[in-house]
């Protein structure tokens, strides 16, 4: 899982081997530590069950009034969401044609990718 903060580029991840919405539930945690309490954060998604559920909606209403405000892409318009171009270059420029020996290798490969990218952004800056 993955988001794109729109005014500083800075990618927020989480590799997991399954996307359930106990998965979901601590990549918002992730978002949440990093922004500021009175921020709300906006999350452009498609309706994967783990965004919808009901684990989910009970999570979310422990939270601060607006912290989180979902915006749900159409069915079938995923292209619509930019982290899916992320994803695509990712998979273009880093696993395309590798080996790993494990599944923890290739998390590591993502999450080394992900952290350089960071980096480079904050270097440009």
């Amino acid at each position: 899982m993955a988001g794109i903060d729109l005014l500083t580029g800075q990618v927020h991840a989480l590799v997991k081997d399954r996307h359930r919405s106990r998965e979901f539930i601590e990549f918002l945690k992730i978002l949440d530590r990093a922004y500021p309490t009175e921020t709300a954060i906006k999350i452009i998604l498609n309706n994967h069950s783990a965004h919808i559920s009901q684990e989910t909606r009970t999570w979310l209403a422990t939270q601060p009034e607006r912290r989180f405000a979902f915006v749900f892409t159409p069915k079938h318009g995923s292209w619509l969401n930019l982290i899916e171009g992320f994803f695509s270059k990712a998979a273009r420029s880093v696993l395309r044609h590798i080996r790993v020996n494990s599944k923890h290798e290739l998390k590591q490969r993502i999450i080394e990718f992900i952290n350089d990218l960071n980096r480079d952004l904050r270097r440009s800056r």
